[in-house]
């Protein structure tokens, strides 16, 4: 692999915006940021004038070829990393679960596996369903899965108890992880649930009418207190309402180290889409509220408030989706449809929109979707930023180039699109992940295999300059 130098355009990451070439070295690391480079003898040139150039997004919640029930998560890591290197991300972490019996490092052997055909690099958190001993936190953290995910919701499943939650936050905290939290009261939501079933309740609107905001705004209330109490960090995933961003900031003001993440279909979709014919395909977890919670979340964002920004991404093939209703609309069942939403590929874009709406800042969009969570997952270093010594994953961005959000446009394997009909106006022009070209003008040129799995660090809790 030759070097590449990449002139003209504007970078943009943590060090602010500012006119300047990025050189990148054969060994695919970035080694010289500055304006007016010389290319030199051999090396490729890339011309940026009039784009963006910025560290490649980092993906730090998502869900490929999980088994779910029946069925499985339509995107393997073959799909899922080609179409988030079209949509400008270079690193995904994707979630292992480790089911009640199971010892979870053989679960990552499996995971790691379905691993190998990813076309850019990727990491692993791991999600533990029961009480786990310390030394098994301390041999995920050697295996560099230092992040874990808890449940406060699916009882019958994944869900487990508060003494436990403290537990593993303490043992995680004394190596140097994280936990992470689904944030629901999920005995409340079964009561709900019951209760609209035993009424004849069927429909997909119920999904949400089951899960208030307020049963989300109370579990972050408990996790926040949790770890306010043992003195542990939590980061708080997929954050859907107000009253959940209401408990993180209380939280945050109290001194306590609470990171949360929401994801693009709580910014750009609402309720609404449960009533249509096709309202099963826009099942999630949480799931999506009224539109007024929006604007609160897109303000978290400009405040720093919420911290990152990922995409749940999770995507099904309409037919298993409709699995519940078996062909007849009186038999439906909304507790069986498949919870999840395709976002790997259209997250840098939807999230572009805020900067284009003047919402947020291209710095806050760079913040949001590479720098934060590089830094939150034990990846700063590497991955992040554009400075000497990283990898040379970098996305050259054009305000101008539009992209439809129908399904047959993208590249995600799956049958619908959330946001079909609809176009974004800013989109990865070409993306490099380790100093080699992916994706270029609509293109995928990467390689299966490619990618490589990230043994990550400990997380870092204060903005790093």
């Amino acid at each position: 692999m030759t070097g590449t130098l990449i002139v003209g355009g504007t970078v943009v990451d943590v060090d602010g915006s500012r006119d300047a070439d990025v050189r990148v070295d054969a060994f695919g690391r970035i080694c010289e940021v500055a304006p007016n480079l010389t290319p030199a003898a051999g090396e490729t040139v890339a011309d940026a004038t009039g784009r963006l150039v910025i560290p490649g997004g980092v993906d730090a919640h998502t869900h490929l070829h999980l088994p779910v029930g029946t069925v499985r998560v339509s995107d393997d890591f073959d799909t899922g990393t080609r179409a988030a290197a079209m949509g400008g991300t270079t690193t995904i972490i994707a979630y292992v679960t480790a089911y009640r019996g199971e010892d979870p490092l053989h679960a990552a052997l499996t995971w790691k596996g379905w691993a190998e055909p990813s076309v850019i690099d990727w990491g692993l958190h791991m999600t533990f369903t029961e009480p786990v001993s310390e030394a098994t936190i301390a041999r995920c953290i050697e295996a560099g899965m230092t992040s874990f995910k808890l449940y406060m919701a699916y009882p019958d499943l994944l869900q487990v108890d508060d003494r436990t939650i403290a537990e593993i936050m303490m043992a995680t905290a004394r190596h140097g992880g994280l936990v992470t939290l689904h944030c629901e009261n999920g005995g409340a939501i079964e009561a709900l649930r019951a209760q609209a079933l035993a009424a004849g309740r069927r429909d997909v609107p119920e999904h949400s009418a089951t899960r208030p905001a307020v049963l989300e705004g109370e579990a972050t209330h408990r996790a926040t207190a949790i770890a306010e109490s043992v003195g542990a960090a939590v980061y708080i995933v997929h954050m859907s309402s107000a009253p959940a961003l209401a408990e993180v900031r209380r939280a945050q003001e109290r001194g306590v180290r609470v990171l949360a993440e929401t994801c693009p279909q709580y910014l750009h979709l609402d309720v609404s889409a449960l009533a249509r014919p096709d309202g099963a395909n826009f099942v999630c977890t949480p799931p999506l509220r009224d539109p007024w919670h929006r604007e609160e979340l897109w303000h978290g964002m400009s405040r720093g408030w919420i911290h990152t920004v990922a995409t749940d991404h999770c995507p099904f093939w309409a037919a298993d989706r409709a699995a519940g209703f078996a062909g007849d609309e009186a038999a439906a069942d909304f507790t069986a449809i498949p919870g999840g939403l395709p976002g790997i590929e259209t997250r840098m874009g939807l999230i572009w929109d805020g900067v284009a709406a003047g919402r947020i800042t291209v710095e806050d969009w760079v913040r949001l979707c590479s720098e934060a969570p590089a830094r939150t997952f034990g990846l700063w270093g590497t991955k992040g930023a554009l400075r000497p010594g990283f990898d040379a994953d970098v996305v050259v961005w054009d305000p101008q180039r539009t992209q439809s959000l129908d399904a047959d446009a993208l590249h995600m394997a799956v049958d619908h699109s959330p946001y079909a009909g609809r176009t974004c106006t800013g989109w990865a022009e070409r993306v490099w992940s380790r100093g080699r070209l992916v994706a270029d003008r609509g293109r995928f040129v990467g390689e299966p295999g490619w990618g490589r799995y990230l043994e990550r660090g400990p997380a870092l809790l204060e903005p790093v300059g």
